[in-house]
């Protein structure tokens, strides 16, 4: 904890931090990447582990399963790691964690086990888990409370450039080009050099931050907050339903993430092929980044709770046109959904830990848990899938941009009934 002594300047609000907070902020965005690449990989990671163990789509997302539900554990944990250890090292454990998890699918690959290949997801997850919980409320507290939904949404943008990335990195390394196609099909083996790229990466990065004096944010220190204290974070409901929120936001995008490739796969969608399919995805978490950078820019003058409620309108109307359209109307209505994504997890994580003060670690690692939905809503959809279809399971999403539109609607008002609590 030596950059507690070393960086107290850092510590006061005021203008004259404010500029020092451009090295720190500049560190975080490439853990945000790194972790956006590293989560969509899931996508086309299905898809290959499928046709390897000819699994059910229920099976398949087992894969999200295991890496959301790891979020569900680690993230109270976490979150009380975090208060203890400070941000920093919250950041270097998780760098760590999911470096173990990334060399896990080696002896996953060699056994050939699925059981293996989840529980090496698991464990990297369980580092991601801990970042997330160090990294989005440290960013959120990297400047002015009232442009926090922007700061977090631009630190967001890299990781959707880590998402709109990753499809078509993990298109090619997973599944080749078209004609290696057939000497894959019955393997795993395309899936164990990339992850131990990852590794190297995630382990390089450690050792990087590790010589970072990162600035401490005093305000989430009990010694700094008086507010808060006496208080719990069941009387706090904009915390509380933006844990909702997260759980349907996160759940929704990751399912229909993980639908797409067998999605563009349908006869009467695309008909695609699933190295083909697999560079669209691309386009879906490009969005979102695109999205991002707008909304970094919009959320300045925009209130944020407006335009949470306007984003989970639009998804909406476009899931519904990919339920009852097909060909190529069906096709981009899905894709455009990554736009209208793009504000909400930032949005909503900024808002419902607004007026938290030294509660706001343990904020965080709630709203972390709540991730856990991009486990079940998968699992949800994928029953829905093998039971009627893959085109009408998209109906499962829709529910839950439906309680986000609400969230939207009644944010300002649950975090009013706080801040007259604490004060």
């Amino acid at each position: 904890m030596s950059e507690i002594n070393t960086n107290q300047s850092f510590v006061a609000d005021g203008s004259q931090q404010n500029k020092n907070y451009l090295l720190p902020l500049t560190a975080m965005t490439t853990l945000f990447f790194l972790w956006g690449f590293i989560t969509v990989l899931n996508d086309v990671l299905i898809p290959r582990l499928k046709g390897v163990f000819d699994l059910t789509y229920t099976e398949a997302m087992l894969v999200q399963f295991c890496f959301f539900g790891a979020y569900f554990i680690v993230s109270l944990p976490a979150g009380m790691l975090v208060k203890k250890m400070g941000y920093k090292n919250g950041v270097l454990t998780g760098l760590v964690v999911a470096s173990i998890g990334c060399m896990l699918f080696y002896p996953a690959v060699v056994v050939h086990e699925y059981w293996l290949f989840l529980g090496a997801l698991f464990v990297l997850a369980a580092g991601i888990t801990v970042l997330q919980v160090s990294a989005n409320p440290y960013v959120v507290a990297l400047g002015p409370e009232k442009t926090a939904s922007s700061r977090l949404n631009l630190a967001q943008a890299l990781n959707s450039l880590g998402t709109t990335v990753g499809p078509y990195v993990g298109g090619i390394l997973f599944f080749g080009t078209a004609g290696t196609l057939a000497a894959n099909a019955a393997t795993a083996e395309s899936v164990k050099v990339p992850y131990l790229m990852l590794a190297a990466a995630l382990l390089t990065i450690a050792v990087v931050f590790a010589f970072f004096k990162l600035p401490v944010i005093a305000e989430h220190t009990e010694e700094q907050d008086c507010k808060a204290k006496g208080h719990s974070l069941a009387e706090a409901p904009h915390l509380m339903m933006g844990v909702v929120g997260i759980f349907c936001y996160v759940g929704a995008e990751v399912s229909i993430g993980s639908f797409l490739v067998n999605y563009f796969g349908e006869a009467h969608i695309a008909g695609l092929e699933e190295h083909a399919a697999a560079s669209l995805i691309a386009y879906y978490w490009g969005g979102a980044m695109v999205g991002r950078f707008i909304g970094s820019a919009a959320l300045q003058k925009i209130a944020p709770s407006k335009a949470l409620f306007f984003n989970a309108m639009m998804v909406i109307v476009l899931l519904l046109v990919t339920i009852f359209t097909e060909g190529d109307v069906a096709l981009y209505s899905v894709l455009a959904i990554g736009l209208f994504n793009s504000i909400m997890f930032p949005t909503i994580f900024s808002v419902a830990i607004e007026g938290l003060g030294s509660l706001t670690s343990k904020g965080s690692g709630w709203l972390c848990l709540a991730i856990v939905g991009g486990a079940l809503v998968p699992l949800v959809q994928g029953v829905v899938a093998d039971t009627v279809n893959i085109q009408q399971s998209f109906f499962v999403p829709v529910i839950c941009y439906a309680f986000i539109a609400w969230y939207g609607l009644n944010v300002v008002r649950l975090a009013d009934s706080w801040k007259k609590r604490i004060n």
